[in-house]
Order: C-alpha cells, then structure tokens, then sequence
C-alpha cells in the first residue's frame, strides 16, 4: 500500500508531486529533499517537517498503512503554489521535477519521459553522504570536492588541522612572557626526564616558578585564562572555537545539522578534551601528538569526516552557515 503512496512535497511556498515512497527516500538519500522541507500525504492533517516524521533519519517509513486516496484535499494545500502538470494523472507524474524546491532550472521536456526509476535524476544509488552540489541553498558553499550531508557542507580535513594550528599558535602567543622569562633561567632538564619520579619534577617546576617574577606570572594568567575565557565563549555561542572561526568551519549536531547541546558541545568536546590533552602533553608531548594525529587519520577515514572527538561528542565539523545556529523548530 505505501508503494503507491501519492506524496508531495513543499519548499518556499512550492509544491512538487506527487512522489511514491521509494522515490521519496531516493531523494533522502541523497539530498536532494531535505529533512526541513514539507511533507503531505493521504493520512496527514496538515503539512508536515519531514524531519518530524523520520525521526531526523534520512529514510521515510509511515505508520500508517492505511489505502491512500488519489485525491488531494484542497483545503490542505491551498497556501501553497501548484503547477498545472503537478495535478496531473499518475501516468504523467513524472514531469514534476524536484529542481522547483530548490529555484533551478526545470529539465528539458525530454529528460522528463524517463522511467519512474529515473526520475530523480540517477540519484537512487547514491548515499546522502557522497552526494554532490546544488542539493540546497545551504550548501552553496560546497565546492566539487567537497562532502555534503543533507542540508551542510563536511569541514575539509586541511580546515580542522589548520584551525588546530592557529589554536595552539595562540596559546603559544599567550605564554610567550612565561617562556622568555624561562630561556633566561638555568634550566636542569634531567629533571624532568626521570618518569619515575615525577614529583621531583613537580617540586623543581615549582621552584622555578617561584623564581620567575611575579608581574610576569600574574601578565602569563591573564593572557592564558583570558584566552580561555574567550575561546569557551564563542564555542559557547557559535560552535566555534577561534580556529575554527577564522578557517570558516563550526561543530554541530550529527542529528540535528544545528548547534550541539551544552554537554555534548563544553563538557564533552570541549573540557573533557582540554582535560584530556593537557594530561597527555603534561606526561610526554608525543603521546598528545600521537591522538591528535589518530584524530585526523581516522576522521579522513571516514565517509563524514568523523573522528575520535566526534565520536565521543556525536558532532560533525562542516563549513559554517548562519542557518545553523538557528534554533530547531520543536
């Protein structure tokens, strides 16, 4: 019963349809209907966010296997525009094109006389992951090599590792008054390459510190803790830390495409890794760079670019849109 489910869609106040099932979680699949355009079908009061209806999946099955009626109630779609070939019988449905959501260009007429199977266009075998350009207009900023999954554009792997670097540059920038103070110190290195006896090599750290004078400790706080500060607030506020900022590239949900939630984004990729790191790089700096680099080999590795911090945080990092940090509909 649902193989002959007559489903349209809705985008901008523009109407396409009707489409079978299989047809529609073709074009889920591969992006080309995005999970907040509008969905109505026989059994629906009213339109609907297909989003709300998939549970945020990319894969439609409804509940309702109830008979679908062939005919539309008008009353449903009357705010939104209808093309004449939009009515039309069945045997004619495949004039409809799915280019009208997204304000391209329809297809020559010719194109249009294909087989149901491929009315979108061959896009039935290809995952939403892979998918190419020109599915949105949030993914204008793709380019040919880019990933695309749904409505956002994956983050290239070159982008994260240089919005990492231009982190670390900072905090380096921000303890330069502490390391020049150190570099004119006699500095006992052996000290700290007993691992042994780390406490030795706690207490004479801290001797060292006592020598340093304390105008150029308390300027090294306030440079280190005021660049935290300002780092924990624009992740806060924008999924971005200062990297990322200027690279052009955000965290956001896997599910939602929008900012993650305060524990998935500051306590989890954000404490919990700063925690994480500075244990690492406060034991041997080439265990922090070994996971760094685990990181990003295994987030190049993947079909969405997912890496260990996206694992544990279950955050995609895609090039920034402002449609992003707007607030899921509930």
């Amino acid at each position: 019963m649902q193989a002959t489910m007559q489903i349209f869609l809705a985008r901008n106040n523009v109407q396409a349809g009707p489409y079978n099932l299989d047809q529609l979680n073709i074009m889920l699949a591969s992006g080309e209907v995005t999970l907040d355009d509008l969905v109505w079908h026989d059994g629906l009061d009213q339109w609907q966010r297909i989003g709300n209806l998939t549970g945020n999946q990319y894969a439609y099955r409804p509940v309702n296997n109830t008979a679908p009626n062939n005919t539309v109630n008008d009353s449903i779609i009357n705010n939104v525009t209808v093309f004449p070939e939009d009515a039309e019988s069945d045997q004619d449905s495949d004039k409809v094109s799915i280019d009208r959501l997204y304000g391209k260009p329809e297809r020559p007429a010719a194109d249009t006389k294909k087989s149901k199977a491929d009315m979108t266009a061959n896009r039935q075998q290809t995952p939403h992951n892979n998918v190419s350009l020109n599915k949105s207009s949030k993914a204008k900023l793709a380019s040919a090599k880019d990933k695309v999954v749904g409505d956002v554009v994956l983050a290239p792997i070159m982008s994260r590792i240089l919005a990492t670097a231009v982190n670390a540059l900072l905090y380096l920038l921000a303890i330069i008054p502490l390391v020049m103070a150190l570099t004119k110190m006699d500095i006992d290195y052996t000290k700290f390459q007993n691992i042994q006896d780390m406490d030795a090599a706690y207490q004479y750290s801290m001797t060292l510190m006592e020598s340093i004078p304390s105008s150029i400790l308390m300027m090294s706080q306030v440079m280190i803790f005021g660049l935290f500060a300002l780092q924990l607030l624009f992740i806060m506020l924008r999924g971005q830390s200062l990297g990322k900022l200027l690279t052009g590239i955000r965290v956001v949900d896997q599910t939602t495409h929008r900012l993650p939630s305060f524990t998935k984004l500051i306590l989890m990729r954000t404490l919990l890794l700063f925690i994480i790191y500075n244990l690492l790089f406060s034991f041997t700096s080439f265990l922090g760079f070994v996971v760094i680099a685990m990181h990003y080999y295994t987030a190049s590795k993947s079909p969405e670019n997912i890496g260990l911090h996206d694992k544990l945080a279950k955050t995609l990092v895609v090039k920034a849109d402002k449609n992003q940090l707007v607030k899921q509909p509930k």
